[in-house]
């Protein structure tokens, strides 16, 4: 009776019937009918399509599922359902079509992605009706389903089109749809695409890579990316080289070690190593990220080998040091002086090597300026341990 007393929006009609859809199936032309029409239509004798009146070279009926959800939604909403609803969602059902099509080519794929961003970005509302039709499931699959090893110009940037899709997308929808990356296939996929990738796409995946290590709901995925030993090479020597991506990458570091089961494949790949280095190769307008790089550093000192290998890096202890005074930012001092602290209560070398790197200047500095109480306090309890080895060698 409901059904009864709203009119049926055109989309919904059958153009055979032109009663609303019960099951509705589309034609290799692209038109869609309810099932029982278009079947008698062809018992009749006619190989056309109804509406076009092409020659169909495929008789196969396709089912619609964006559009039987659509007419569901339609059902649930009753007089409430905004005609606005349609003429805004009817174009992005039609471009995620595109997608879909094993036919198109990754150019062709990427001109609907560019379409689908200029629509959203010209109404953020509409990133809810795409995540409706199912599109964020979709985009992943296509990304991470089959990677093209020729990595062609077309590929690369539909790519780093899609990822930007992606990352747009998750704020407004459920985390859970990462979850396919538990695959083995899939997760190969995003391990290549990050090993050969190009910058943007590096960028991109490590977001990602935050995102998934930050929800519970894909902490799983976390976990076994953060045991990926090729993933971890490549990210770990990314950070190193201070590239372009050290930003993304640090970040996506410190969110993989936030997984305690991570911890240790972190260690054995060399990150104590890796933060070293970036510490001690950041710049003043890198400070926030070196402060991060510190506080993870600091973490990982509590696993097995991670003092040691510190302490017998000949820059190790040196950029432990370099963060416990800047001049008026105390952003990773707390860290680095419980570092040292971890370091040199039970090493007579690493107390060594911090002296001579001028860990005794950086700590009289320190408790001059205007850092907390707290910091302050564990700063004097390591000068004091500091002092007694350096007039232990005068």
């Amino acid at each position: 009776m409901k059904e009864v007393q709203m009119t049926i929006p055109h989309l919904f009609r059958c153009p055979i019937s032109l009663d609303l859809f019960t099951d509705p199936v589309t034609l290799c032309t692209g038109q869609t009918y309810d099932r029982s029409s278009i079947e008698k239509w062809f018992a009749a004798g006619n190989l056309t399509c109804p509406v076009t009146m092409q020659k169909l070279h495929d008789p196969s009926l396709v089912p619609n599922h964006n559009l039987r959800h659509l007419i569901e939604l339609w059902r649930d909403m009753g007089h409430q359902f905004d005609p606005d609803y349609l003429t805004t969602i009817h174009p992005l059902v039609a471009l995620k079509q595109n997608l879909e099509s094993p036919e198109a080519t990754f150019e062709e794929k990427l001109q609907t992605l560019e379409k689908i961003q200029v629509l959203t970005d010209e109404k953020p509302s509409r990133n809810s009706f795409l995540l409706q039709t199912g599109f964020l499931t979709l985009l992943l699959q296509l990304l991470f389903e089959k990677v093209d090893h020729e990595f062609s110009q077309e590929y690369v940037k539909f790519v780093e089109q899609g990822l930007c899709c992606v990352l747009t997308l998750l704020p407004f929808g459920e985390l859970e749809c990462l979850n396919m990356l538990k695959e083995e296939s899939k997760l190969e996929s995003f391990v290549v695409l990050f090993e050969h990738g190009s910058v943007m796409i590096k960028q991109s995946l490590c977001h990602l890579v935050g995102a998934i290590s930050s929800s519970s709901e894909t902490r799983e995925v976390g976990a076994m990316i953060g045991k990926d030993q090729r993933f971890l090479h490549k990210i770990i020597s990314l950070v190193q080289q201070n590239s372009e991506t050290s930003e993304a990458g640090i970040k996506a570091i410190s969110a993989l070690c936030c997984l305690e089961s991570n911890r240790e494949t972190l260690v054995q790949q060399g990150l104590v190593k890796g933060l070293t280095t970036y510490i001690l190769n950041s710049e003043r307008k890198e400070r926030s990220l070196a402060a991060i790089a510190m506080a993870r550093l600091e973490q990982l000192l509590g696993i097995g080998g991670a003092k040691e290998e510190l302490i017998n890096n000949p820059n190790g202890i040196k950029a432990v040091v370099k963060m416990v005074f800047r001049v008026s930012d105390h952003e990773g001092s707390e860290s680095a002086v419980n570092s040292l602290m971890m370091v040199c209560h039970e090493s007579f070398q690493a107390r060594e090597k911090a002296i001579v790197a001028g860990v005794l200047t950086q700590l009289l500095l320190l408790l001059q300026s205007q850092c907390s109480v707290r910091t302050k306090t564990k700063a004097r309890t390591l000068l004091k341990l500091l002092s007694s080895t350096w007039a232990e060698e005068q």
